[in-house]
């Protein structure tokens, strides 16, 4: 193969894994509930009625799923004819979060703790502030666990009146640090984000340290923006993309994914403000003649609608999404693999937490020499990362086993 694109739908989980217990997910299935709501006429995805996937059907969405859980999910073609290779894939890392997700498909599973500090009410220690404090110049407002959307309704009026960062966790191994666009520059944002990244090592190394810009006012609401950053942690150990770069080879990345590696790895990169936005750049991509891998992560499907426990807005996204598959496909040459999976789940019925949900990923791979057929549960979501660098022709000697001899 000459090019191979990886698209993550980020959250999109196909039921429960067998661990789930342990996260206190037991019952979570991201397409299962989603489309148990549009079959009931409870949720809308542009129209009433079942979920209408097509394209991702025929790749055999539907049929991982019913594998993954043991039934079809309600309302979808369980019949379908499969014109791709499909998969469910088990999360080998021991969290449930974008970069351990992430860190996984591209071949270095998360086996350590991260810092996490959402079991407590005062979330980071005073020293830790003190030094953020010093290196920024601001103090700090909230340091709990806290909603995204909720964090800076109650905390906005206040930072106008003082100035400072509000600062907040959540049951991932995150430091998110929140300020008006207005009121505190971006680059001021991103660079005092980037002097917590340099403080949270070792025993407070958190897995990222996110910039969460936003707008408005109090009496008509603020509003976070697409301006968001990711400062991550450089993984531990050569991941794909440094293997992909090491050959000579492009190595593109959409949305999240240069965050999400701390800038390692790619070659070139671009970010996006919303799915729509992340598929064009996909498309561009498309239309060049690299050679290599294009890494795309679309962030909506988590960000809007997992975490803000919106169904209608998920069902949406995913109507949109494969609206879309069915004009990129067709464009793809003999010696292009494009793999579509997912990092983590982000149920948007289960309410019970607004965090992620330890599930099943579906891993649906199409291309001109690709075979058709059921390639069972991938115990790893590194089996991606050595099946792209077997396909491309590129030394890989870690984590995964690859499938390509399956699928061509």
């Amino acid at each position: 193969m000459k090019r191979a694109f990886i698209m993550v739908l980020d959250s999109f989980g196909i039921g429960a894994t067998e661990d789930a217990d342990r996260f206190g997910d037991v019952g979570a299935d991201t397409l299962g509930h989603i489309a148990e709501a549009c079959a009931k006429g409870e949720a809308d995805h542009g129209r009433k009625g079942p979920l209408n996937l097509p394209n991702l059907t025929r790749l055999g969405l539907v049929k991982a799923h019913e594998v993954s859980t043991g039934k079809i999910a309600a309302g979808m073609d369980g019949n379908a004819e499969v014109i791709g290779a499909y998969a469910w894939a088990h999360e080998l890392s021991s969290g449930k979060d974008t970069p351990s997700g992430h860190w996984e498909i591209a071949g270095v599973p998360v086996l350590f703790d991260w810092g996490y500090f959402s079991d407590q009410e005062n979330s980071f220690p005073q020293e830790l502030l003190d030094a953020f404090t010093a290196k920024t110049g601001y103090k700090v407002l909230c340091n709990k666990p806290y909603s995204g959307t909720d964090v800076i309704r109650d905390y906005g009026e206040e930072q106008r009146k003082t100035g400072k960062w509000i600062v907040y966790t959540s049951a991932d191994s995150v430091f998110q640090v929140a300020a008006h666009e207005e009121w505190i520059p971006l680059q001021e944002l991103y660079d005092a984000c980037r002097k917590a990244r340099k403080i949270l090592q070792g025993k407070y190394g958190v897995g990222r340290v996110i910039a969460r810009p936003y707008v408005g006012d109090a009496e008509h609401g603020f509003k976070r923006t697409a301006n968001r950053h990711d400062f991550s942690l450089e993984p531990p150990k050569q991941t794909m993309l440094d293997a992909v770069k090491a050959a000579g080879l492009d190595c593109l990345a959409v949305g999240k994914i240069h965050d999400i590696f701390a800038g390692r790895g790619d070659t070139e990169y671009v970010f996006n403000k919303s799915n729509t936005d992340g598929m064009a750049h996909t498309v561009d991509y498309a239309a060049r003649d690299f050679h290599g891998l294009c890494f795309v992560n679309l962030v909506d499907f988590d960000m809007l609608y997992g975490h803000r426990r919106d169904i209608d807005g998920y069902a949406a996204a995913l109507t949109e999404f494969d609206r879309w598959l069915g004009t990129f496909l067709p464009t793809l040459g003999e010696d292009d693999v494009v793999m579509i999976t997912a990092d983590h789940g982000c149920d948007p019925s289960y309410t019970a937490t607004t965090d992620h949900t330890r599930e099943y990923v579906p891993l649906l791979v199409l291309g001109k020499g690709v075979k058709p057929g059921n390639l069972g549960t991938k115990p790893t979501f590194a089996d991606i990362a050595a099946t792209v660098t077997d396909l491309l022709g590129v030394h890989w000697d870690g984590a995964g086993t690859s499938f390509a001899g399956e699928i061509l």
